[in-house]
């Protein structure tokens, strides 16, 4: 089984590898020490919310791609199939389903292994408002 803090890091690791930066150009514009930035990478840290936004901004990255890419990445490690959410119960595509369903019982859906509480907003545009940002597992 990876840890969450494992993919984390690797996740994190590519994004700034594909970016050809440095930690200590990352520590830095996230203002967070260096030998913590590589712990976190190595999987080593578990890293809070506002240290991972801090990082993403670093990395010009959203927190809500960066969640999903994790997400996806702990499915196929975990060898789950990647299936799609159940769409919104208010969206027209859930609403004509439900009509067409029959009475039999349906197959349960997976649900995320990440979310991001308060998606609605990009978590960076939070942060320098000074408000929370909160994950949920």
């Amino acid at each position: 089984m990876t840890l969450l803090r494992t993919q984390l890091g690797n996740t994190l690791r590519g994004h700034r590898l594909r970016q050809r930066r440095t930690l200590r150009d990352v520590s830095g514009a996230a203002r967070v020490s260096l030998g913590y930035l590589s712990e976190v990478e190595r999987g080593q840290k578990e890293a809070s919310s506002e240290l991972l936004a801090s990082i993403c901004d670093a990395l010009d990255v959203e927190l809500a791609d960066l969640l999903a890419e994790v997400s996806l990445e702990l499915r196929v490690a975990g060898g789950s199939t990647v299936r799609p959410l159940a769409p919104s119960v208010d969206s027209p595509a859930a609403q004509e389903q439900s009509a067409a369903e029959q009475p039999a019982a349906a197959a349960p859906v997976a649900e995320p292994a990440l979310a991001l509480v308060g998606a609605g907003q990009p978590a960076r545009s939070a942060l320098r408002r000074g408000e929370a940002v909160s994950l949920a597992a």
